[in-house]
């Protein structure tokens, strides 16, 4: 191992444990690595220079658009018709208000592009609902976190969008339509773990609603509903791009916040605001990684790893066990759209000597880093979901243990069986 990544490494986690943000725990890391080979104007100038060409791409003009739409969306009124339509269909099953937990963040999440504003929205709606119906907190907490990752997977979805740039040139609409079906997957399987331990815990269920009142539900909640249609039909089309899409998302959630009348005009500016930090922060993050992403390929890490693993064996099966664990732990401390940013250029290659679709590993690599988002000591949904209910971390630990369960069997399902990714793509020609 080379000096500079050395210096790269112990420089990273130093920083990580000296509570420094991860943007500039990454920047830092980058410019001192390169110190070791060149001095400091050509380091810093070339640091600055690889993150803003980084940036300078089209396609990343999507992400503050779906940012901004899912902040209107947050705050539309959205969230609470989703729940609604939602508890019409299932609250009245065994364990049906963990159901509808699940299916609002499905749905949410995927309106939204954010696994942390599904946690919001939802679980601050659903929880004192839940606990109110015999559900312990502790419970409820991990359902809602556990479900609000589901969004990242199903479309649209930012980080998606940033494999797509860190792959090189992955299809995004291949990769929006990729997440249908292990998206719900996972969803299936977080419900059928939530039912077991419903019905073993005894919790409650919801009030059966009349059929007038479902279509009642579903009528109010369809304007929301369509804008999945709207997004991801006219990106399949080839109507327009994922970032023109995000733009008329844009539009459309602007649309449903006069319509449902939820947020008064002198808001607006707020939330631009509120979107702009948000953007910043993300933006930073990819710029960073990126910087950092060509430093690694200027040391020739991606190579020096391909020929680690395929030492290892040149069994795919073998080979994609280790990167699925080498991912779970990246997962626990790292967020994950610079853990896609850094790991796809090392990891991308090897899978491709193997004859693995770039498309599948896509999926693959965001499923299993939504695993990352649940897990202590730094995952950001957990820390969301368990502030917003007010239970402690510690607490919520044990009952995610069956939910971490249900989704590595999911993460097991899609890593060795391709065609969970790649049919839909098929059926539409991407």
């Amino acid at each position: 191992m080379s000096l500079a990544i050395v210096i790269l490494v112990v420089c990273f986690l130093v920083l990580l444990l000296m509570d420094v943000p991860v943007a500039y725990s990454i920047g830092m890391a980058t410019l001192l690595t390169m110190l070791v080979t060149v001095d400091f104007t050509p380091a810093a100038s070339t640091t600055a220079q690889r993150i803003a060409t980084g940036l300078d791409s089209f396609t990343l003009l999507a992400i503050p658009f779906f940012i901004l739409a899912g902040n209107l969306m947050g705050r539309g009124g959205i969230a609470r018709r989703l729940i609604a339509f939602a508890r019409a269909m299932v609250g009245a099953l065994p364990g049906g208000l963990a159901f509808v937990n699940i299916i609002a963040c499905m749905l949410f999440g995927a309106i939204s592009g954010s696994a942390i504003a599904a946690a919001a929205a939802i679980g601050s709606v659903m929880h004192p609902k839940m606990v109110e119906n015999g559900y312990a907190p502790n419970f409820s907490t991990a359902v809602n976190v556990s479900s609000a990752t589901t969004g990242l997977i199903i479309p649209p979805s930012n980080v998606l969008i940033v494999y797509s740039l860190a792959s090189g040139g992955v299809s995004v609409a291949a990769l929006f339509v990729a997440g249908y079906l292990p998206g719900l997957l996972l969803g299936g399987m977080l419900m059928a773990v939530a039912a077991i331990v419903a019905h073993r815990k005894g919790f409650g269920k919801d009030e059966r609603v009349p059929v007038r009142e479902v279509l009642k539900r579903f009528v109010d909640a369809l304007p929301s509903l369509t804008l999945i249609v709207v997004v991801i039909g006219g990106i399949v089309a080839g109507i327009f791009t994922a970032t023109e899409a995000a733009a008329i998302a844009v539009l459309y959630a602007l649309l449903l916040v006069l319509l449902y009348r939820e947020v008064n005009p002198r808001e607006l500016p707020g939330i631009l605001l509120n979107s702009v930090v948000t953007t910043a922060v993300v933006m930073l993050l990819i710029g960073t990684s990126l910087a950092l992403s060509w430093v690694l390929s200027f040391e020739n890490i991606p190579q020096d790893a391909a020929n680690a693993l395929i030492s290892l064996s040149n069994n795919k099966i073998v080979i994609l066990l280790i990167i699925n664990v080498l991912l779970l732990v990246v997962g626990t401390f790292m967020d994950m759209t610079p853990a896609i940013l850094i790991f796809t250029p090392i990891f991308l290659p090897i899978v491709v000597t193997l004859g693995i679709d770039p498309l599948h590993f896509g999926i693959l690599m965001v499923f299993n880093l939504c695993i990352g988002l649940c897990t202590p000591p730094v995952g950001t949904v957990l820390f969301a979901g368990a502030g917003i209910s007010r239970v402690p971390v510690t607490d919520v630990v044990r009952p995610l243990l069956p939910l971490y369960a249900a989704m590595l069997l999911g993460l097991l399902l899609v890593t060795f069986i391709p065609e969970i990714t790649l049919v839909v793509p098929r059926l539409f020609g991407l």
